[in-house]
Formats: structure tokens, C-alpha cells, sequence
């Protein structure tokens, strides 16, 4: 008994694990119900009566040094540094793929391209616009339920003039109003054809 005891003691000190895996395994050798230290407990009881002290001395000791050294090894293990501090858990997984154009940006773009090759051009306006643009100057009366609070969002709401009032553009009309004062202050007389959505407004719509 002693002899074997001697033995595992010797194999204690000297173990190592490269991985969480194999500390798992070494801690089931030896420190489980089944393992060799639990073993050599079971046996404890056939030792003569003369060598029971010393035994169970010389036992308590493996199985003090076996958890002593597992301990150890998991602490190593639980505190070795892996070089990924500089990682950043809350960004985008690594590689970082190249995106693509929305669908929508792409038919959008090949309609434009199809209404160009027809002899059309492209009149855009600003987004943020003044009330006269896009309700006055064409007659929307001060009352009007689209100058509403809750069907227009007002940058800048004058209640004195509100014509001088800055929205964000509720419909295209108002690029329109601005192309034909264009048109008009450059003495083209030229009939010219616009097109425009008419059942789903651009910045009415839900899809940008």
C-alpha cells in the first residue's frame, strides 16, 4: 500500500495538461469515486492495524497534493493569456464582406438609365424645403389637413407666416414647381413631359 501510495504521489507531482480536456481527464484518474485514490481508500480497510496511521497519514496527503496540483493546472489555465484582448467582442465578424447595392437601389437605377436613353432628365430637390414650395404656391389653404402636425414633420413651424414654415418635402410636386420656375426664368418655352409616381409617393413610402 504504501509502495503504491509512493508511487501515485511521484505521478502527481509530475503532471501536466496541455488543454481543459486533459486536466478533465487527470482529475477522473484520480480524484473521482472511481479513480485510483478513491481505490486505494476502499482498500484502507484491510490494512493491518499497526500500519493504519500511517497509511491513512500518507494517504491524506496524495489526495491533499492531487487536488492541490488540479487546482493549480485549472487556475493556469483560467489565467493564461491568449493574445485576444485586442479583440473586439461587439464589432462584425471577421472578414468584413464588401456589401451590395439594395435591390431597390438597383431596379431604381436601371429604370433611370431606360428613361435617359428615351431623351428624359433627372430634377431632384432638397428634402428639407419651405412651406411656399410645397403647399402655398399651390394654393393649399393654411387649414389644409395635410399641413397637420401629424401628416407633416415641421423643422421650423412659423404660425405667424407659414409660408416661411421648413418641412421635410411631403411630396415631388415641389421639385416640380421648382423645374418649371427654372424653366420659366431661362425662357424655355419648349413643352417638355414629366413623370412622377402618382399611387405611391417617395417620401410617403414605407421603402426608401
Amino acid at each position: 500500500m504504501i509502495a503504491k501510495i509512493n508511487q501515485l504521489l511521484q505521478e502527481v507531482e509530475a503532471l501536466k495538461a496541455a488543454n481543459a480536456e486533459e486536466l478533465e481527464a487527470l482529475r477522473i484518474k484520480y480524484l473521482s469515486k472511481k479513480g485510483a485514490i478513491n481505490d486505494l481508500m476502499a482498500d484502507f480497510r484491510n490494512v493491518a492495524a499497526e500500519q493504519k496511521k500511517e497509511v491513512g497519514m500518507r494517504l491524506n496527503e496524495l489526495k491533499n497534493k492531487a487536488q492541490e496540483k488540479i487546482a493549480a493546472l485549472k487556475e493556469q489555465f483560467e489565467s493564461q493569456d491568449t493574445g485576444c484582448d485586442d479583440i473586439d467582442l461587439t464589432r462584425s465578424a471577421y472578414p468584413i464582406e464588401l456589401g451590395t447595392r439594395h435591390p431597390l437601389s438597383i431596379v431604381r437605377n436601371e429604370i433611370i438609365d431606360i428613361f435617359a436613353r428615351m431623351g428624359f432628365n433627372i430634377a431632384d430637390g432638397p428634402e428639407m424645403e419651405d412651406d411656399w414650395h410645397v403647399f402655398s404656391s399651390m394654393n393649399f389653404a393654411e387649414d389644409h389637413p395635410a399641413r397637420d402636425m401629424q401628416d407633416t414633420f415641421f423643422i421650423e413651424n412659423d404660425t405667424e407666416n407659414v409660408s416661411h414654415s421648413i418641412i421635410l418635402r411631403t411630396h415631388t410636386s415641389s421639385v416640380l414647381w421648382r423645374l418649371h420656375s427654372l424653366l420659366s426664368a431661362c425662357f424655355v418655352r419648349d413643352v417638355y413631359t414629366v413623370m412622377k409616381p402618382s399611387a405611391t409617393v417617395h417620401t410617403h413610402s414605407s421603402i426608401r
